[in-house]
């Protein structure tokens, strides 16, 4: 079984709710953005790290906008399930954005990162930040991959939306950003059953097909 919810931020005793108790041997769980555990390269991140690896179902993330992809990028990136990953540790993977995994049968179209709007803040003493936006080339690449799918896929996961999805949310800039203007597009002319992503930190189903996570887990079906 796959599940998915939304931003851990390094939180370890996410791992021990009871939304969680459910995932079995085997069974995956992904996370859509802003998994966290991955920043400062300390022994004690490193060990939490091996822990998660350790647990009896597979961990998936992509890429939110409070992840250190200067040490993540570290990670080697192999080929895996018909698309790109980094694998952290065991059975904790980093899926690479733009990429289409073939998870249980079903066609899972993966797409982290955003815009952080603390880059100011950030920018005095990070420089990471920069890579949470996609390049031209990963946009390309990603249409690309859901060219050779006729744009068809299963699910969605990322961790910014539409910004029609955003009004519907809260309130935001008028601005759309980079991000959202590549979901917006794309939107129009691909076909999913669900697009899941946890930004927002809400617990929330805007019909017909969005979800918005955070400590909810929902089962792919």
């Amino acid at each position: 079984m796959i599940y998915v919810t939304g931003d851990f931020h390094g939180d370890m005793e996410r791992f021990k709710s009871k939304n969680l108790k459910c995932l079995k041997k085997g069974d995956t769980l992904i996370i859509c953005g802003d998994f966290g555990f991955i920043w400062d390269g300390s022994k004690k991140e490193k060990a939490n790290l091996k822990k998660i690896g350790k647990l009896k179902y597979n961990v998936l993330f992509i890429e939110g906008t409070h992840d250190n992809l200067s040490l993540i990028n570290e990670y080697p990136q192999e080929e895996w399930n018909g698309g790109i990953i980094r694998r952290i540790s065991g059975n904790l993977i980093k899926l690479e954005r733009g990429h289409i995994f073939n998870i249980e049968n079903k066609a899972i179209f993966a797409f982290g990162g955003g815009e952080s709007t603390d880059m100011e803040m950030r920018d005095q003493c990070m420089n990471w930040w920069q890579d949470e936006l996609p390049s031209k080339e990963e946009l390309s690449m990603a249409e690309e991959n859901l060219d050779k799918r006729r744009w068809v896929v299963d699910y969605i996961i990322s961790h910014e939306c539409t910004d029609k999805v955003r009004s519907f949310l809260c309130d935001g800039p008028d601005r759309i950003n980079p991000v959202e203007a590549f979901f917006s597009s794309i939107s129009e002319k691909i076909m999913y059953k669900g697009w899941y992503f946890g930004c927002y930190h809400q617990d929330k189903i805007i019909p017909p097909k969005y979800h918005a996570l955070f400590e909810n887990v929902e089962q792919l079906i």
